[in-house]
């Protein structure tokens, strides 16, 4: 499960490739313009950017520039038109990270994200372990000491996401903004719940859940499990 950004002006080709990424379990936020995609970027944290370049105001180029001299380090994709060389040249030296020209098949879209996404340290193979618990990416299934434990798709991607940084604590706040897209209705009070859901699911079977509360911070996943 990834959180990824897709600036698209086109609707019809925006709607196909989110319906084909939100089934493949990812969360994602689009935005139609370069000036909606900038404030997202401002406000919200993605695991991977997608850049169309022929935008209303900004040019995705110029977008990707943007993002990049402000520090940005999550990988962009760019995906336009434009098919001539020093078009792609113009667009990897701009700081995207892969180039893809339309009319192109959706697989093949999807094909480039999964591989940039594993260009990521915390999105290398399909299984994760920490400790009794183990977490299967690709079938959606979650043991702990040999129990099967049944999740809801928000539980596995929380458990994921702590599961990508183990022992590592994160607030409430930053639980949201990295699960929750930041156009949703959700609040505080889901992400409580989510948590209480989950910790309840893992402490099921008499063992002791692996998500603590880190006091002061919020809630982290001990790799003492």
């Amino acid at each position: 499960m990834a959180k990824i950004l897709f600036v698209e002006d086109d609707l019809d080709l925006s709607q196909r490739v989110i319906e084909r990424l939100k089934a493949e379990k990812h969360v994602v936020e689009h935005a139609a313009t370069g000036g909606e995609g900038a404030t997202k970027l401002d406000y919200g944290t993605f695991d991977l950017i997608i850049i169309d370049w022929n935008l209303p105001d900004t040019p995705g180029v110029q977008l990707c520039k943007q993002f990049r001299a402000k520090g940005g380090k999550t990988p962009v994709l760019m995906l336009t038109g434009k098919t001539k060389l020093e078009d792609k040249e113009e667009g990897l030296d701009s700081g995207a990270d892969d180039y893809l020209t339309k009319p192109c098949e959706i697989r093949e879209l999807l094909a480039r994200i999964r591989a940039l996404l594993r260009r990521q340290a915390t999105f290398t193979g399909d299984v994760l372990k920490v400790g009794h618990l183990t977490l299967d990416i690709v079938s959606h299934k979650v043991t702990l000491a040999g129990n099967d434990i049944a999740l809801q798709p928000r539980e596995f991607a929380l458990l994921e996401f702590f599961m990508r940084y183990p022992d590592q604590p994160f607030s409430v706040d930053a639980l949201q903004q990295r699960l929750w897209s930041t156009d949703s209705e959700s609040s505080q009070e889901a992400v409580y719940t989510c948590i209480t859901k989950l910790r309840k699911k893992l402490g099921a079977h008499g063992v002791e859940s692996p998500i603590r509360t880190a006091y002061g911070v919020g809630y982290k996943l001990s790799s003492e499990t």
